[in-house]
């Protein structure tokens, strides 16, 4: 492992300050503004929803990805989504960008933005304007400022999700931080989330790019809640070069090794939001293993860890296995249910489950007993080849029903 895994978010790495306040967005007494600032401008690369719909804040920031333009700062919001808003909801934008522009003096269009909550609300702009003063006026290198920021970004989150590592390329210490929120309409490609990272590291704009939607790949796209992709999905990197490490414009050492620290962080990130599920009592893992290939591994993975029977099964601790098989006859990929096996695993042990055609001898005890636990996983054996995938999902309870029938009062 060439990293260290340090206690911090989003102010991690050299150069970057955050903030969090209450601006009466739509929640009262709790911060719901956020923004992430670097003095010096960051390359910024990052990947968006697939859904058609696309939120107003979303449309923004891929113009100006799109565009390369130097990113200072990252606006966010929790409780109104500025989604299906129209005309309105990019004038929002437009007026959040300028008032954090004339503030920073920075140019509006190093200002991306982001948006979580209530579909089909307008933004009220004057709380807006004064949230974003608010913030400028508190901006901070410290740890408090990140763990503000995060939750300020959170709607039915549980926990605040935040991560951060550092690592030594050509003699300089970089050091990568983030956060992210997300506890439901979360499905692969991509999932439903706020995920901001920010980095200290001199790299190619064109490589990073390039390593940021390999990795989303393995982690960000192989976590599903409960089906449902949304509108606002939203993963950034910003990159500022405060780390003076020698630039990195090819796939060499210090690329293999930034690479795998990002992949941490991607991937605890993901997994920490999984978890936080809406209603969530247990992390579920689907682990394919023995695919004939990476990309059937993939398929595999995200057909079990997305189905609500697999989902319901880990919640009641039921050793049903009927179910993952199913899921993964449907995946799409082709395999003999009669040369493969089930596993299933926790900290309460390991269990084969199924093989080769039959349910294998096990007592329903110990079976009940590793599935309660609250990380579960099931592992698919396809005995094919050497390709292997996860995917992290969450069981699905009762709350997640209550949760979503009253989420907009």
């Amino acid at each position: 492992m060439s990293y260290q895994i340090i206690d911090g978010g989003v102010t991690a790495a050299k150069g970057f300050q955050a903030a969090g306040v209450p601006a009466g967005i739509k929640y009262q007494n709790r911060p719901d503004m956020a923004m992430v600032y670097s003095q010096k401008p960051c390359i910024a690369v990052g990947t968006f929803t697939s859904n058609v719909v696309k939120a107003a804040p979303v449309q923004w920031d891929m113009r100006l990805l799109k565009e390369k333009k130097a990113i200072h700062a990252i606006i966010a919001n929790s409780g109104i989504a500025n989604a299906s808003t129209g005309k309105p909801g990019m004038e929002a934008c437009l007026e959040t960008a300028a008032c954090a522009a004339k503030l920073l003096q920075i140019d509006q269009d190093s200002v991306l933005l982001g948006s979580t909550g209530v579909i089909g609300m307008q933004l009220p702009v004057d709380r807006l304007r004064a949230g974003v003063s608010a913030l400028v006026s508190s901006l901070d290198t410290g740890r408090q400022a990140a763990n503000d920021a995060e939750r300020a970004i959170m709607t039915t989150d549980t926990v605040p999700k935040e991560v951060a590592v550092t690592l030594t390329l050509s003699g300089k210490q970089v050091t990568i931080g983030g956060m992210s929120k997300g506890s439901g309409m979360i499905h692969p490609d991509m999932c439903t989330m706020l995920a901001y990272i920010t980095t200290d590291v001199r790299m190619n704009r064109e490589l990073l790019d390039e390593l940021v939607k390999k990795d989303i790949l393995d982690t960000f796209n192989m976590i599903s809640v409960d089906g449902d992709t949304s509108t606002n999905d939203t993963y950034l990197v910003l990159a500022n070069g405060e780390a003076e490490n020698p630039e990195i414009t090819e796939k060499n050492a210090d690329y293999e090794a930034f690479a795998e620290a990002l992949h941490y962080v991607n991937e605890t990130l993901a997994k920490k939001m999984a978890k936080d599920g809406e209603g969530a009592h247990a992390l579920y893992e689907a682990k394919v293993i023995g695919a004939a290939g990476k990309a059937e591994a993939r398929k595999l993975a995200r057909s079990m860890v997305s189905s609500s029977l697999c989902k319901a099964a880990i919640f009641g601790h039921d050793a049903n296995f009927g179910r993952f098989l199913c899921a993964l006859g449907y995946a799409g990929v082709p395999f003999d249910p009669e040369h493969m096996a089930l596993y299933f695993e926790s900290r309460a042990g390991k269990l084969l489950i199924y093989e080769d055609g039959l349910q294998a001898s096990y007592e329903e005890e110990e079976a009940e007993r590793i599935l309660s636990e609250d990380e579960v996983t099931i592992i698919a054996d396809m005995k094919q080849g050497d390709g292997k995938a996860c995917a992290w999902g969450c069981d699905l309870s009762y709350d997640y029903v209550k949760i979503n029938a009253d989420y907009r009062s």
